[in-house]
């Protein structure tokens, strides 16, 4: 069901101004849809494979283990006097936490505020830190209009809160946030995220991960999008030169066979590091989102390699391209010469796109390229139709005019396959990229 994005930023109580905080877009770009039955009941995992994978055997805790949450009912609320509230403690990775609200706002007039704290903060040991994504709704009697704010934000001795100070304005309370007892509903999802810094990582456990991918599913796609766009516009820039292009060619098959080989290969932690860096950043709140499509992507990749049938275990029925890049044991190898892998990215056509271009740039990614080969290399290479994203991630109803509850579940498979693949392509063209400057 539809929510409520909040527009206000994510800041400290104790902090000057917003600037570190993590701001909570909204409109087109983050149309939200959450499904109150699949958040709190939860929901068989019918996703594809690679999806829900945390099969790293490093004995430590699993997303799932790090996710809780707790739902805070404040009766009377419009009798409350006190400057302050605060929820009673609940743990979550390892970790105690508490709710606290300031009924008439912190430094702010006519606004709920709200922050999420460590317990017994004063007692921390310097270096203790926590990182963590949550997400806190003040329900509403209808769904639709309940309201969802979400961000992350590393918890440590001297940032042991965080929230907004803006969550909401005081007179909306009655639009039906408010029941016939005058109680509110404050309802709190925390994650918990055990960071790695060598390869991706898997952040969230999965039904949180289901809601935010309905939240964010768009954004994750222009990030990766824009990276793709920007690296093969490098490597185009040398293509397009007859020149440079001949020059290099001339290089490269001037070299025997055995050094080409060997120069189509990296060492994948090498690789896999850097990407951590280039995408994991610590105050944007889809870099979760985006870090767990890149390692379910990864898995993919290292499941295609180590069988033939992998790419139809994975992609089902659905044309995808050839693949780039294989896994083979700590290095990833390109699949053919990179002469010949430039070449058919340049070449490959178009997928049959009937609605024309003006659908990509409406969810606004599109930059009006830059040449035909890029385009072509971009949507063969992706095979996402913005468009499409953006219905799903609104009203996936009306894609097909199926029910809502198996609606909901074809447009969530839809949109897990469609955000594995992304990572995956988005490794490879990392890896080539990589490989090729």
């Amino acid at each position: 069901m539809a929510g409520i994005v909040s527009e206000e930023a994510g800041v400290g109580r104790s902090t000057e101004g917003i600037s570190s905080g993590q701001r909570c877009q909204s409109g087109e770009a983050l149309a939200e849809w959450r499904s109150s039955e699949q958040v709190e009941n939860g929901t068989p995992s019918t996703s594809p494979p690679y999806w829900d994978t945390d099969d790293d055997d490093d004995g430590g805790p699993k997303p799932s283990e790090l996710y809780g949450k707790y739902t805070w009912k404040i009766e009377k609320f419009p009798q409350i006097n006190k400057r302050e509230l605060r929820s009673n403690a609940f743990e979550v990775g390892g970790c105690k936490w508490y709710i606290l609200i300031y009924p008439q706002g912190c430094d702010v007039r006519n606004h709920l505020s709200l922050f999420l704290c460590v317990a017994n903060h004063d007692k921390l040991l310097p270096g203790w830190s926590h990182f963590a994504q949550f997400t806190i709704a003040v329900v509403n009697e209808d769904p639709k209009k309940s309201k969802y704010s979400d961000t992350l934000h590393r918890f440590w001795k001297k940032e042991y809160d965080w929230g907004w100070k803006k969550l909401m304005v005081l007179s909306k309370l009655p639009d039906g946030f408010l029941d016939a007892a005058d109680t509110l509903i404050i309802k709190a999802q925390v994650q918990v995220i055990r960071e790695k810094a060598d390869r991706p990582f898997r952040c969230l456990d999965c039904m949180y991960r289901r809601e935010l991918v309905r939240v964010y599913l768009t954004n994750v796609e222009q990030i990766c999008r824009r990276f793709v766009e920007e690296r093969w516009g490098k490597l185009g820039k040398l293509i397009e030169d007859k020149n440079r292009w001949s020059s290099f060619c001339g290089f490269w098959l001037g070299m025997d066979q055995n050094t080409r080989r060997r120069m189509s290969r990296e060492k994948t932690d090498v690789i896999l590091e850097v990407v951590v860096k280039h995408f994991f950043i610590e105050k944007e709140v889809t870099s979760t989102l985006v870090m767990d499509s890149l390692y379910s992507g990864l898995k993919a990749l290292e499941g295609q390699s180590k069988s033939k049938k992998g790419r139809a275990k994975l992609l089902d029925a659905e044309e995808m391209p050839a693949p780039i890049v294989r896994v083979e044991k700590d290095m990833f190898v390109l699949v053919d010469d990179v002469l010949l892998l430039l070449d058919r990215a340049a070449i490959e056509p178009l997928p049959k796109d009937e609605k024309g271009p003006q659908n990509r740039t409406k969810v606004g990614w599109g930059t009006g390229y830059h040449s035909l080969k890029f385009e072509s290399f971009l949507n063969s290479v992706m095979l996402i139709d913005s468009e499409e994203l953006e219905m799903l991630a609104v009203f996936p109803c009306l894609m097909d005019g199926s029910s809502g509850e198996d609606c909901n579940k074809d447009s969530i498979e839809r949109d897990e396959r469609r955000l594995t693949e992304l990572g995956r392509r988005t490794v490879e063209i990392f890896v080539l990229a990589h490989i090729f400057k």
